[in-house]
């Protein structure tokens, strides 16, 4: 067992997040995902801090030298910050939620909907960055939607967002239309009604502009290569749900938490 392997595999059976972990030693989050990742070396205090952390020898830890039959019972330090998230405060699995769906739809459509490269795989790889990285920074998915790993990217459980979308044309909301965008077929879809922001807060609403400002003015080439190298669909079977939890080991190429090294 390598370093990395043996310093994920301590933190996941204590069941501890990488921020928790990272508060302990005293290191950015940024900082400890790199640890875990390979891509920088552990200094001597930090060694030191981690191994004191999960009560193995500095040694053993630098090795990899982890018994895992050993470790089906590991305590929680008690020296974990109280202001740390907890896990069990997470969604493991976000519940859909239609009618917040709804309301993103139209908030997004209204906002970006009318600009020429937002088109179906545009708009789908915008609710997905929307939602997974909500869920990096808050442990929770705006919408509850469902994602699945497919050739150009993630996309939305079929089933649930076609009969939201049937249901919004026939209520006069927005309307689906064939354009044409360098020479290619698009499918776009148009609000026709204001969004309603109630099941929204605030949180929310200043994380949907702020992805909208980041993201959409990419093309959907862009914006599918970006998912593409994002942890959470790179580990997803094909045509396999995509794990909203996956987002806790993305590299600096797509998380979106603070990257700055505080050391």
């Amino acid at each position: 067992m390598t370093f990395t392997q043996a310093i994920k595999m301590l933190r996941r059976r204590a069941k501890l997040s990488q921020q928790e972990v990272a508060d302990a030693i005293g290191v950015a989050r940024a900082t400890y995902i790199k640890l875990e990742n390979g891509t920088r070396e552990a200094r001597l205090d930090e060694l030191r801090k981690l191994s004191q952390y999960y009560e193995i020898s500095l040694q053993d830890l630098a090795d990899g030298n982890i018994i895992i039959e050993d470790m089906n019972e590991v305590e929680l330090p008690s020296v974990v910050s109280e202001e740390r998230t907890d896990l069990t405060s997470r969604e493991i699995a976000p519940s859909y939620q239609p009618e917040k769906l709804r309301q993103v739809l139209l908030y997004i459509l209204n906002k970006v909907g009318g600009k020429p490269n937002v088109g179906e795989t545009v708009l789908y790889k915008l609710l997905y960055f929307i939602d997974f990285d909500y869920y990096e920074k808050y442990g929770q998915s705006v919408t509850g939607l469902e994602y699945y790993h497919n050739h150009f990217g993630p996309t939305p459980k079929t089933r649930d967002f076609r009969a939201l979308v049937q249901n919004m044309e026939q209520a006069g909301e927005l309307e689906v239309v064939t354009t044409e965008y360098f020479n290619n077929k698009q499918k776009k879809y148009l609000a026709v009604a204001a969004a309603k922001l109630d099941q929204l807060n605030a949180q929310e609403i200043k994380h949907i502009d702020s992805e909208l400002d980041r993201l959409s003015d990419k093309t959907a080439t862009e914006l599918s290569d970006l998912s593409h190298r994002d942890t959470p669909w790179i580990v997803a079977s094909p045509h396999k749900p995509i794990d909203y939890r996956d987002t806790f080991y993305r590299t600096d190429a797509t998380a979106v938490t603070e990257s700055s090294d505080e050391l």
